[in-house]
């Protein structure tokens, strides 16, 4: 493997980690929305943000973080649950094959991921969430990485 090769399946290696990590999470934050009412999210949130907002109440960030507890409806929250679940077990389960290096998981990773991308694109036209851009960009890179990983590695598999 040269040195642009090295670099290459490391920076997939962590991409790949962190997008892992961040399925974990799903999975976890999904659990956790079927559990905990819109009414505890916001409060919740509202103690987490109050000391900030005491000190500075034109904050953006944590301004921006009240209002999306405040849109939390029920079925929103249903929705959410089951898609931050159903987006993480895929997640994990082709972060673990692509860790594993199975050939089948890197298209099949490329195409899920886009997938998700997609509909993410759709969710930000609707709902204007932040969130679904940033989860989109992350895909984005996490996509190209996996395809110049693919290329990389297919020629060495039978």
């Amino acid at each position: 493997m040269n040195g642009k090769g090295k670099i290459i399946d490391r920076v997939f290696r962590l991409g790949v980690v962190l997008k892992g990590i961040d399925g974990i999470f799903e999975i976890i934050g999904g659990i956790l929305l079927f559990l905990i009412s819109p009414g505890q999210i916001g409060h919740f949130i509202a103690q987490l943000t109050q000391h900030e907002l005491q000190e500075d109440p034109r904050d953006v960030l944590f301004n921006l973080i009240i209002k999306m507890s405040h849109q939390l409806s029920a079925g929103t929250e249903f929705f959410t649950a089951v898609y931050f679940m159903a987006h993480g077990v895929i997640k994990v389960g082709l972060i673990a094959a692509l860790l594993s290096r199975k050939l089948w998981a890197y298209p099949a990773a490329i195409i899920f991921f886009a997938l998700f991308g997609v509909y993410q694109i759709y969710r930000y036209l609707y709902t204007h969430s932040v969130l679904m851009i940033v989860l989109t960009f992350f895909d984005a890179v996490v996509i190209a990485l996996t395809w110049l990983e693919y290329k990389r590695i297919k020629p060495a598999h039978p």
